[in-house]
This record gives structure tokens, sequence and C-alpha cells, in this order.
């Protein structure tokens, strides 16, 4: 048996936050964490990230699907500040 078979399988959705220009954070989920974080770089991403351009990616948190990753977009929106980051910790 090789180590492909026996190795978990990968969650598909994550949750990320973005620091941005104006010194928010910014929520989201995607199935693919680079491209969309390039998207958000180009100007290409959400209408709040065109108008407030990210500085950097401060944490992703992994999801099995996108029905506990959108859960997990509107609960971390709902946190202090101070609490953003350690909600990404699983």
């Amino acid at each position: 048996m090789n180590d492909d078979a026996i190795r978990a399988p990968q969650p598909n959705w994550c949750l990320y936050l973005i620091e941005c220009r104006n010194g928010a954070w910014y929520a989201g989920i995607t199935n693919d964490i680079e491209r969309r974080y390039a998207m958000h770089l180009a100007g290409r991403g959400a209408k709040y990230t065109r108008a407030n351009p990210p500085l950097r990616l401060l944490g992703t948190r992994a999801f099995a699907d996108r029905s506990s990753a959108s859960k997990a977009e509107h609960a971390i929106r709902r946190l202090p500040r101070a609490q953003k980051l350690a909600f990404l910790q699983p």
C-alpha cells in the first residue's frame, strides 16, 4: 500500500482572513486559497478588497465542506477583532 492510500482526504474549503490597506480585516471562504488571494491582489476579488486592497493574508482554517466554511465565515465576522485570529485555530 502506498502513502497516498492511507492519507486522510484534504478539506475542500477554507476560511481566510486578510488585512487590508485601510487597517480592516476581511473574511472570506474559498476552495482555492492561492487563486482567491491572487484575485484580491489583482483587484478582481470582492468589491470590498477592490476598494481596500489587501496587505497580507493573516491566516486560514480548513473545513470539510462549503456549508461549514460559510457558517464559520458568518461567525468570524461577528467576533471582536481580538478574537478573530484565535478563531482560525482548529
